[in-house]
C-alpha cells in the first residue's frame, strides 16, 4: 500500500539529521512528485528537515532553517518578525510556491509569503524542492517549492510537552502541547507564545526612530488523523499564527497586527491495487492591519488588507506494471481580496488538470509531466518536465532534466488603485495587460552515496527567464526583464572522528540579460556548515553561514558587503524528562546589513542583530 502524503509527514527517519550515527535509508518525500517516495528516487533536488534538526539545531525562525539549503538566500529588513525575502536559485521571492500542508499561503496582494511569521515550535518537517516545478504546481514554482508540514503525533499512548526559553533583547520564548494516538488515530495539539523586544533596524538618521522593533507572535496549530479500514484515512491540520510587529518609519511610530492561518482536509485511499487517489481541500488567510501607535497619531490604521484563498486538489496515482506509473490529477483554487484601497478586480480563479509518467528500469527511469493552467486573468497556459535518470553503478547516479515555470501576476501588479497627489495629480500604479512570468530551466545532477557514512550531492543548472516582471520608470509593473541564471550547489554529508557534518555549498550568476548586470539582492556565493556530536546525554554543535556580497538595486550601484556568521549550541538530557539547551547567534558580534533603505539623509543599511544568547528548558513528562 502506498503511504499517505500524511503518513510521509509523520515518518521517522532522519533527512538532514547529523546526529553521531552511521548513515542510514533516505526518508521519503513528497514534494518533488507530489507522491510518497524515497528521497534518493525524487528527480529534484531536494532537501529534508525532520523535527529532530529543528531541535537540535535551535532555530528561533523558519529562515534560519532554510539558510541551510544550498542555493537558497534570506535578506531581512531588520530583526525578528521584520520583512524578510527568500531568493532559490537566484529567482525573487515571489518566484518560489510556498505551502503549509498542502496549502499556498502567499498573500494575493503581493505575492509574498511571510515566512518571518511561521513558529518553528509548530512544523514537523520541512522538505524544499530546488527548481522549476510548475508542471505540478502551476504558478509561482519557478525557483522551487517550499512544503511545511505542521506537527503530528507518534507512537501510542500520550506525550505531552512544555518549553520555556529566554535570550537576549527581552526574548521569551512559551510553547506546551500534546500529541498522542493508537494503531489507527494520531493527533497534535500545540500552542506557542514568543516575544522581544527587538533591535531598532534603522539608523538614528532615519526620523525620530530610534527605538527598539518589537515582535509578539501567538501560534496554535491542529493535527488530527484517522485510519478508518486499511485503505482508507482522513485527516484535518489548521495553524494559526497573529500578532504585532513594529517597524521604523520618519515621524510615525508604525505597527503591523497580522494573522497568517491555513485549515486543510483530506480523503486518501487505495482504491484497488493498482490506483490510489487523495482529495484534497483547504482555506488560507493573510490579514494586515497597518497603523501608527505614535502619540500624535490622528488615525489608528491607515492600511488594512486581507486574502483569502480557497483550494481544491484531486490527485490518483496508477500503478501500470512493475515499472511504470502514471500520476493525474486536478487542481482548483480561488483568490479573494478585501482592501483599505480600492482594486479594480477583487477576485480570481485557476483551474488546472496535470498528468506525468513515470517508468523506472535497472538501466535508466524517465519522468515526463503536463500541466494545464485555465487562470481567470491572464487565459492557458501548459508546462512541461521531463527528467533521465542513469544510474552509474549501485553508489551513484546521474539525473539530466528539464523543467518549465510559470508565475502570474499578483493583484498589486494587475489592479492596484492610480497613486493621486493633491499637486501633481493621480497616475496609474497597475497594469491589467500583464502576461504571466515564464522559465525554462535544464540541470544536471550527481547523487554519489559514496559510503557508509557520507553522501553527495550536486548540480548544474541553468535558469531562463522571459516576460519578468519589473516596474518602469514611472513605477508601473512591465514584461520587460529576461534573466539567466546559470548555477552551481553541492550538498555534503560526512561523519569524521564522531563529528557530523553537512555541507551546503552553492555559487550563481543571475544577470538581467538585457543590461548585463547582477539581478538585486541575489548573493552569488553561499556557504552554510554544521558540525555536531553526541556525549552521552550531552550534544555539542557549531554553525558557519557566508554569504557573499550583493547588490541592492537594478542597476548595481549599491553594493552590500558580504559576511560570515559563526553559531555555537549546546544540549543536556539532565534527566529523561527534562533537558536543557543554549544557543550563541552571532558569536563574534559581526556588524553587517542585508539590504538598505533610503532617507533624505542618505541611504543606509538596516541594522541585523548581534551578539545573541537563548537559553531554553524543555520537559517532556511521561504519563
Amino acid at each position: 500500500m502506498k503511504l499517505s502524503r500524511l503518513a510521509l509527514a509523520i515518518a521517522v527517519m532522519p533527512g538532514l539529521s547529523l546526529a553521531a550515527e552511521p548513515y542510514v535509508a533516505e526518508p521519503l518525500v513528497v514534494t518533488s512528485g507530489r507522491l510518497a517516495e524515497p528521497q534518493a528516487q525524487a528527480t529534484a533536488a531536494t532537501t529534508v528537515f525532520e523535527r529532530d534538526d529543528i531541535e537540535r539545531l535551535q532555530v528561533s525562525s523558519v529562515t534560519e532553517l532554510l539558510e541551510r539549503v544550498p542555493g537558497l538566500s534570506v535578506v531581512r529588513t531588520g530583526g525578528a518578525g521584520s520583512q524578510t525575502g527568500v531568493f532559490l536559485r537566484g529567482t525573487s521571492t515571489a518566484q518560489t510556491l510556498v505551502l503549509v500542508d498542502g496549502q499556498r499561503i502567499a498573500a494575493a496582494s503581493s505575492g509574498t509569503s511571510s515566512l518571518e511569521f511561521l513558529a518553528p515550535e509548530q512544523i514537523e518537517r520541512i522538505e524544499v524542492v530546488r527548481g522549476a516545478r510548475s508542471a505540478l504546481y502551476g504558478s509561482d514554482a519557478i525557483g522551487g517549492v517550499i512544503q511545511i508540514f505542521t506537527r503530528q503525533g507518534h507512537g501510542q499512548g500520550l506525550k505531552p510537552y512544555a518549553r520555556l526559553a529566554a535570550g537576549s533583547d527581552s526574548t521569551y520564548q512559551r510553547s506546551l502541547g500534546l500529541s498522542g494516538g493508537n494503531e489507527r488515530t494520531r493527533f497534535h495539539l500545540g500552542a506557542a507564545l514568543d516575544e522581544t523586544a527587538g533591535i531598532d533596524a534603522t539608523r538614528d538618521a532615519f526620523g525620530a526612530n530610534g527605538d527598539d522593533d518589537a515582535y509578539r507572535n501567538r501560534s496554535l496549530s491542529l493535527n488530527l488523523s484517522h485510519r478508518l479500514t486499511d485503505d482508507l484515512q482522513v485527516g484535518f491540520s489548521a495553524l494559526d499564527q497573529r500578532g504585532q510587529v513594529e517597524y521604523d518609519f520618519t515621524g510615525m511610530q508604525p505597527t503591523t497586527d497580522f494573522q497568517l492561518s491555513s485549515l486543510s482536509g483530506f480523503i486518501d485511499g487505495r482504491l484497488n491495487e493498482r490506483w490510489s487517489s487523495r482529495l484534497e481541500m483547504g482555506h488560507s488567510k493573510d490579514q494586515r492591519d497597518t497603523g501608527d501607535d505614535s502619540p500624535l497619531a490622528s488615525i489608528d490604521s491607515f492600511f488594512t488588507y486581507t486574502t483569502y484563498r480557497d483550494s481544491a486538489s484531486w490527485v490518483n496515482t496508477l500503478t501500470l506494471t512493475d515499472h511504470q506509473q502514471i500520476l493525474a490529477g486536478a487542481d482548483w483554487y480561488e483568490d479573494r481580496l478585501h482592501s483599505s484601497a480600492d482594486f479594480a478586480e477583487d477576485s480570481r480563479w485557476n483551474r488546472a488538470a496535470f498528468v506525468q509518467h513515470r517508468y523506472s528500469g535497472d538501466t535508466f527511469s524517465t519522468e515526463l509531466g503536463l500541466r494545464h493552467d485555465d487562470n481567470q486573468q491572464f487565459g492557458s497556459e501548459n508546462t512541461w518536465n521531463a527528467a533521465l535518470t542513469l544510474p552509474l553503478n549501485s553508489a551513484n547516479d546521474l539525473i539530466l532534466s528539464y523543467s518549465e515555470g510559470l508565475r502570474a501576476p499578483t493583484f498589486n501588479d494587475l489592479y492596484y488603485p492610480p497613486y493621486c497627489d493633491p499637486t501633481f495629480g493621480c497616475s496609474e500604479s497597475a497594469n491589467p495587460n500583464l502576461k504571466p512570468e515564464k522559465s525554462k530551466n535544464y540541470e544536471l545532477q550527481w547523487r554519489s552515496r559514496y559510503s557508509e557514512t557520507g553522501s553527495l550531492q550536486a548540480s548544474v543548472y541553468r535558469t531562463d527567464i522571459e516576460d519578468a516582471i519589473v516596474l518602469d520608470e514611472n513605477f508601473i509593473p512591465q514584461n520587460v526583464q529576461t534573466a539567466r541564471i546559470n548555477g552551481f550547489e553541492a550538498a555534503v554529508q560526512q561523519e569524521l572522528f564522531g563529528w557530523q557534518g553537512n555541507l551546503a555549498l552553492a555559487l550563481i550568476d543571475p544577470r538581467d540579460r538585457d543590461s548585463g548586470h547582477t539581478l538585486l539582492r541575489r548573493a552569488k556565493r553561499t556557504l552554510s556548515l554544521d558540525l555536531d556530536r553526541r556525549f552521552g546525554d550531552v550534544s555539542l554543535g557549531a554553525g558557519w553561514r557566508a554569504v557573499s556580497g550583493r547588490y541592492d538595486d537594478a542597476d548595481n550601484e549599491i553594493e552590500m558587503s558580504g559576511y560570515g556568521l559563526l553559531s555555537f549550541r549546546a544540549a543536556w538530557q539532565a534527566m529523561p524528562e527534562l533537558g536543557l539547551s543554549l544557543k550563541l547567534d552571532n558569536l563574534l558580534d559581526k556588524d553587517y546589513a542585508e539590504t538598505t533603505y533610503s532617507t533624505p539623509n542618505g541611504r543606509f543599511g538596516y541594522n541585523s542583530a548581534g551578539r545573541t544568547v537563548l537559553f531554553a528548558v524543555t520537559w517532556t513528562p511521561h504519563l
